[in-house]
């Protein structure tokens, strides 16, 4: 069994989950690799797939949905999952006694699911650098905005234990399937 991690990153938080749970698959005896989406001309030659991609605002990133449309068709044809990673903090629920985690899936999971049948779904915590350079026109002009650096908590939030549990949750699937 071949295992495709496809990611669409920012500033590389999303690709360490991606590589994180390639290595957790390859040590559970089904070879993984992490690419870009953008390096990914096709799926034919895996036989799952695991896409991730950081949301912004409640929406992921376009190459990751961009990457999930222009396959469809193959992804259809073998075990799909999705992840996500934004939200920041370590609080899992915010000041309404909402869940985060749910309060930060993209809202493009749910025309994916449908399109894709997928298999399951996981949003992360994310990581935020407010020094790191910025990408992009919003996060150019947030940079100039008064108090914008303090207006998110800077770190790495991102939760080793949980990114390792569900690889090996997915693992498991596909080896029951074998």
């Amino acid at each position: 069994m071949n295992i495709l991690v496809a990611y669409a990153t920012r500033h590389g938080s999303t690709a360490g989950i991606a590589e994180r749970i390639a290595a957790t698959l390859t040590a559970a005896d089904l070879p993984a690799e992490a690419r870009p989406v953008g390096d990914v001309d096709g799926v034919d030659q895996y036989d799952a797939v695991i896409i991730g991609g950081a949301a912004y605002m409640y929406h992921w990133l376009k190459d990751a949905t961009s990457f999930a449309r222009r396959h469809q068709k193959e992804l259809r044809e073998r075990p799909v999952w999705l992840f996500s990673s934004g939200p920041l903090g370590t609080d899992l629920v915010d000041k309404e006694g909402r869940d985060v985690l749910k309060e930060g899936r993209p809202k493009e999971f749910d025309e994916l699911i449908d399109l894709l049948q997928t298999r399951g779904e996981q949003v992360f915590f994310g990581a935020w650098d407010p020094d790191a350079p910025p990408v992009g026109l919003t996060e150019r002009m947030m940079q100039h905005l008064p108090g914008a650096k303090d207006a998110m908590p800077a770190g790495d939030f991102r939760d080793w234990s949980a990114i390792d549990a569900w690889a090996t949750q997915i693992a498991a699937g596909l080896k029951a399937r074998v």
